[in-house]
């Protein structure tokens, strides 16, 4: 498989294939989630490894796990932590999520977060080639199997966070009740003001009262089509050098 690094920092490059990239809603939940500097962190379904990366860019924190189902998508990540020597700071496992316990003890991590497949099996055109089709349709994993992971993974008042399309957020808010993580943070993102959302991102406490606090919308794009000012917050120093490729 042929490598390509793209600089999400001075510091902090990340390899990319064409199995394994990343794009706008990966970026979007690891600025969401936001880890706590003593947070023990962990991303199921990691891919190429960009919301920990993103993460090891923008805090002082070490001790952060992925995960991946997919041999490739393992190797990937475990060439961007050679590439950017975090071998004491970032741990790659292969591991189903739906078998969490053979990789992970029960409540290792305070922030578990995932950006799982959107679309059910035989619904739509499945993606083409094996990694996609994993990382795109709920092959897999489902909303349950993700969820019901983090609800062994995390502490108590450890949270869960995910993002997905927006006609599957009554099925995100049931499971994740049912597994006894309390959703406490929902946003919808948008491409421009005055359209619907395409995506939602919500974060659950586990064991938490009830009490859903729904934040200002997250617009991507300006009347001009340009980012809005948060939105080039969220890409952070990803944008320098790069303003034709994300705007």
């Amino acid at each position: 498989m042929e490598y390509k690094y793209e600089r999400l920092s001075d510091d902090i490059k990340i390899v990319v294939s064409p199995d394994h990239t990343f794009g706008t809603d990966a970026v979007l939940l690891s600025y969401f989630a936001k880890p706590k500097y003593k947070d023990k962190c962990l991303d199921m379904g990691t891919g190429c490894g960009i919301i920990p990366l993103l993460w090891l860019r923008d805090k002082k924190i070490s001790g952060v796990h992925c995960l991946d189902i997919q041999q490739n998508a393992i190797d990937q990540v475990r060439a961007s932590i050679e590439a950017n020597d975090l071998g004491d700071r970032l741990t790659a496992h292969l591991c189903d999520l739906r078998n969490p316990s053979e990789e992970f003890s029960a409540e290792s991590f305070t922030l578990v977060t995932m950006n799982p497949p959107y679309k059910p099996v035989n619904t739509g055109i499945e993606s083409m080639g094996e990694s996609a089709r994993i990382a795109r349709h709920e092959v897999c994993c489902n909303i349950e199997d993700a969820v019901k992971a983090a609800a062994y993974l995390i502490t108590y008042a450890g949270r869960f966070c995910m993002c997905h399309r927006p006609e599957r957020l009554v099925d995100a808010l049931t499971i994740m009740r049912q597994y006894n993580i309390e959703p406490k943070r929902l946003r919808f993102v948008f491409d421009k003001e005055g359209e619907e959302p395409f995506l939602f991102l919500v974060e659950g406490k586990k064991g938490a009262k009830s009490f859903l606090r729904v934040e200002p919308p997250l617009i991507i794009k300006d009347i001009d089509g340009r980012f809005t000012p948060e939105m080039l917050k969220v890409y952070g120093s990803y944008a320098d050098g790069y303003e034709d490729k994300i705007r």
